[in-house]
Parts: structure tokens; C-alpha cells; sequence
């Protein structure tokens, strides 16, 4: 005897979790901004700190104080009056 559901039973509820096509795409790359600061000529990363800490540095336009903030291909970061462009490539497997 097969156990299937009759109609009138309900089906208990699944206790898997839905996926998301989110996760299952490679997500872009990403640097933080204290790293991306020390690509551009900041000797060291406590020199970056103090200056994404002191007002020193823009991303986008915007005044940015957060060492770890995540940037993006294409995001503009500005200091010392020099804007630089974000570009980065993915390690190759």
C-alpha cells in the first residue's frame, strides 16, 4: 500500500529551505575601501584607516568614514582631490 496523501489530509509542511537565484550566481568582485586606498599609494593600512577616519575620502561623491565599506567595479573614490575608478578582476581558477 502506497502512502500517499488523501485529499482531504493535508500535506505536512517542507522543512527545506527555499534557494535563491541570488546565491546561485558568482556574486561580482568587491574590495573594501581601506584595501582599495592602500592599491592607490597609502603606505599603510593604519595611514588609510586615519584617513577614511578623519573625513579625508569620498566614494561616489559622498564623504565615506567606513573603513570596510564594500566597493564596486565602477565606484569613484576621491582623495587628496584625485578620483580614482574601481576596477578589478577575479582571480582566475
Amino acid at each position: 500500500m502506497e502512502n500517499t496523501p488523501s485529499p482531504e489530509q493535508p500535506t505536512p509542511p517542507s522543512t527545506a529551505l527555499p534557494t535563491s537565484e541570488a546565491n546561485s550566481e558568482p556574486s561580482e568582485p568587491t574590495i573594501h575601501l581601506d584595501q582599495f586606498l592602500k592599491t592607490c599609494g597609502v603606505p599603510t593600512g593604519g595611514q588609510a584607516k586615519r584617513l577614511i577616519q578623519g573625513g579625508e575620502v569620498a566614494v561616489n561623491g559622498e564623504l565615506e568614514t567606513r573603513r570596510r565599506r564594500q566597493l564596486r567595479v565602477n565606484d569613484e573614490v576621491e582623495l587628496d582631490g584625485v578620483v580614482y575608478v574601481v576596477s578589478l578582476s577575479q582571480p582566475e581558477n
